[in-house]
């Protein structure tokens, strides 16, 4: 899939971490490990607004016999904590289990990420400023391992951003506010449960609020020997009269697919966007390939008036994959493969303005034309 306008707009060296508070207050060499997964809008002088996951690592991870960890703290901000090597399981770059921990699967992360927003031209193809004088980062205890992968939404003339909250608390969804889509004010916790990619809908339906969530579970029950399903996490739609308090369906919705190249797992991607064929949402499937799998992008189309009603779906055919030619520069980098995480998206003219994380290290924009999708 080769498109005219497809490029990675910020790297890991792009991000001046002088600014980061984790190196002033900790005394540790940090690096950016990945800058990704970006939520995507347009500000109100018309420029694109990332708000990017900044995942910051530890140069130097060990210490003698200890794995060293990054830690938030209300009363001393950022802390490091240290744990025995030999208590750590690792086949994920991203993560670690630890194994002294019989009751549950317990893990901790290689990294630290705040959001950090990037303010890009009309089309999105230029930075016009990095804003780090707006760094979002831990204010609660509920955020002590980090702010991951945010999703803005504008609904009317206010933007909402949903994140991923890591805590030993809880792994929760967080909503955020702002007037101007760069200074946003912390609403709190929206689901406590441990989900990812909530994504809001740009306006109400029947009077009500909507959003695809993706809860994760520790474990999942056997689909039927003939199912077309695949036992794992789903997209499922939620409803709420205020954006704060929210009810699941009870109907399930985008489930993985047996045999698919989204078997074994898939999630929420882009806020869905009004089109004259229904509502268009992109959404990211992943296929079993080692540790992390194939992540790639994918298509669906509901109805307007009724979004629990899928129109079509495509299984078959990714509107996305990871391409390595955007990536060549950075080799050294690269510590996952084949993955394309798209989150955001923005209508213009002629052509879908889409916003992805590429390999988990950088952020892509890749311009679609409407008649492709």
């Amino acid at each position: 899939m080769n498109f005219k306008e497809d490029k990675i707009i910020l790297k890991p060296d792009d991000i001046d971490l002088s600014y980061s508070p984790i190196q002033k207050i900790t005394g540790e060499d940090t690096y950016v490990l990945g800058a990704f997964n970006p939520g995507f809008e347009r500000l109100p002088n018309g420029n694109c607004i990332m708000m990017v996951r900044v995942a910051e690592a530890l140069k130097q991870m060990t210490d003698n016999k200890f794995f060293k960890v990054i830690r938030w703290s209300q009363e001393k901000k950022y802390v490091i904590d240290r744990y025995p090597i030999e208590d750590l399981d690792s086949n994920d770059p991203r993560k670690y289990k630890l194994r002294h921990h019989q009751h549950a699967k317990v893990y901790g992360l290689t990294s630290f990420s705040w959001i950090l927003p990037v303010e890009l031209s009309t089309d999105g193809l230029k930075i016009e400023k990095i804003h780090y004088d707006k760094i979002i980062e831990p204010t609660e205890t509920y955020q002590e391992y980090g702010i991951e992968d945010a999703r803005i939404t504008k609904i009317e003339n206010k933007y909402w951003m949903t994140t991923c909250s890591v805590s030993s608390e809880r792994h929760s969804t967080t909503l955020y506010s702002s007037d101007n889509g760069l200074d946003y004010k912390l609403e709190g916790i929206i689901l406590d449960h441990q989900n990812k990619d909530m994504v809001l809908f740009p306006e109400k339906i029947i009077g009500k609020y909507f959003a695809f969530t993706r809860p994760l579970g520790d474990l999942y029950f056997t689909t039927p020997i003939d199912s077309i399903y695949s036992p794992g996490p789903s997209v499922n739609l939620a409803q709420s009269p205020d954006l704060l308090h929210w009810k699941p369906f009870d109907k399930s919705f985008i489930r993985a697919i047996k045999g698919s190249q989204m078997s074994m797992k898939l999630g929420s991607g882009t806020p869905p966007i009004r089109t004259e064929n229904g509502w268009l949402a992109l959404f990211h499937g992943v296929e079993k390939k080692g540790e992390v799998g194939i992540y790639r992008t994918f298509k669906v189309y509901l109805e307007s008036d009724k979004p629990w009603n899928i129109k079509s779906i495509d299984y078959d055919h990714p509107v996305m994959e990871a391409n390595p030619e955007l990536t060549v520069d950075m080799e050294d980098k690269i510590y996952v493969r084949d993955v394309v995480f798209t989150t955001g998206i923005i209508n213009d003219k002629n052509n879908f303005i889409i916003a992805s994380g590429e390999l988990d290290i950088c952020c892509r924009i890749t311009h679609i034309p409407k008649c492709a999708l």
